[in-house]
């Protein structure tokens, strides 16, 4: 992908990208990036089915551990899934050059897939006190479309987002998502929008700059 004057490298990777891959690569790039050995990064990976368990997860709500792979991610949050049709950034952000506020990132992070969504006629939101993006789905009820995850080791993020494009929803029933029952989980297919992974990637990467030129910038003393 290309088109984006930015420090930040961009990669997309074909394929269904197994999670200890992804877990064990972006702990490495995290680390070189706090090293100052590598560029800031987001990328995007489609995973086979599978269930992540943050640090809160609750061992009672994963309802059919036997379904798909169960795999601890060391991310803030609960149980959540992955799988083709979702697409997963993982977004690597120094924060140590770029103000050192977690609680800014997340909130920008949800900014910036809302605005996306939104160039697909879908209007997202936030809600309080429910980490995600929120919709309302085709019988008018509220629903998450996107799942947020993020850990910080030396100011540097990782983990990220998860987007439901067209994802199969039953996956979902094997978990309570994010430890909210009482809300259903949605994608865009399923609000009547056929758009492509590729589309989406090209929303993202058009919305990131006024993202990234949302957090402070980097400055030689940090």
């Amino acid at each position: 992908m290309d088109g984006i004057a930015s420090p930040v490298e961009w990669r997309v990777s074909p394929g269904l990208t197994p999670y200890p891959v992804a877990l064990e690569t972006m702990q490495a790039r995290a680390a070189a990036i706090a090293a100052g050995e590598a560029a800031e990064q987001v990328w995007l990976v489609e995973h086979p089915p599978l269930y992540t368990a943050g640090t809160s997860a609750d061992p009672a709500e994963l309802l059919a551990g036997d379904r798909f792979p169960v795999f601890r991610a060391g991310r803030g949050g609960r149980y959540t899934y992955h799988g083709p049709g979702q697409r997963t950034g993982y977004v690597m952000i120094n924060l140590g050059t770029r103000g050192r506020d977690v609680r800014r990132f997340v909130h920008l992070l949800e900014g910036w897939l809302i605005d996306t969504l939104g160039d697909f006629g879908v209007a997202a939101r936030r809600a309080d006190g429910r980490i995600g993006i929120w919709v309302d789905d085709a019988h008018g009820r509220e629903a998450k479309i996107g799942a947020i995850g993020v850990r910080v080791t030396r100011w540097v993020t990782f983990h990220g987002f998860a987007m439901n494009i067209a994802p199969d929803l039953a996956h979902f029933g094997g978990i309570v998502p994010c430890g909210i029952a009482e809300y259903p989980v949605t994608s865009l297919q399923a609000l009547g929008r056929n758009v492509s992974m590729a589309e989406f990637d090209n929303a993202l990467q058009a919305r990131f700059p006024a993202f990234l030129q949302a957090l402070p910038q980097p400055c030689c003393d940090a």
